[in-house]
């Protein structure tokens, strides 16, 4: 079961990774385009955005699987693997789930409401998707609370005794 769940993390990692590429090549795109032939699309610019958005809110559980995140604990490196499998249990439990299922909530009714009325850019020639952009928001707490039980379940395992994965 971790390795199915620690597998949408590494697909979401990959899908990052594609859109950081292409979010490279469409912002070096505007600018030739802008500085060398003076024009430019709105919905181009307003792509960049798109992935951007995409990298971050779609890459935290992928940076969670590869302990990517930043660590404030000063005692973490002192513990024992038993000690760290009990740190990040309990971070998971009591922080990351909480914040997650607080995301989960508070968002939704805002993604709802922007997908009723299929909500699109307010700039004219952009794109027409907001409400896609706005379902990240959803995105990111489920990919991150799936991640977030592959990490438990591997701390169980070590705290148990058995193997980690």
């Amino acid at each position: 079961m971790i390795r199915k769940l620690e597998a949408i993390a590494e697909f979401t990692g990959r899908l990052v990774a594609w859109a950081t590429l292409l979010m490279v090549l469409v912002t070096f795109a505007v600018v030739v385009l802008r500085y060398a032939f003076n024009t430019g699309w709105i919905a181009m610019q307003e792509s960049i955005t798109y992935l951007h958005a995409l990298v971050f809110m779609l890459g935290t559980a992928y940076t969670l699987k590869h302990d990517g995140h930043v660590r404030v604990d000063i005692f973490y490196q002192k513990f024992g693997e038993k000690g760290r499998a009990w740190i990040n249990l309990l971070g998971t439990a009591l922080l990351l789930y909480p914040l997650m299922i607080f995301i989960l909530w508070i968002s939704w009714d805002y993604v709802s409401e922007s997908w009723k009325v299929m909500e699109g850019s307010r700039e004219a020639g952009g794109l027409p998707g907001v409400f896609l952009l706005k379902t990240l928001l959803l995105l990111m707490p489920v990919a991150m609370m799936l991640q977030g039980l592959a990490l438990m379940l591997r701390c169980l395992a070590v705290i148990r005794g058995g193997r980690d994965g």
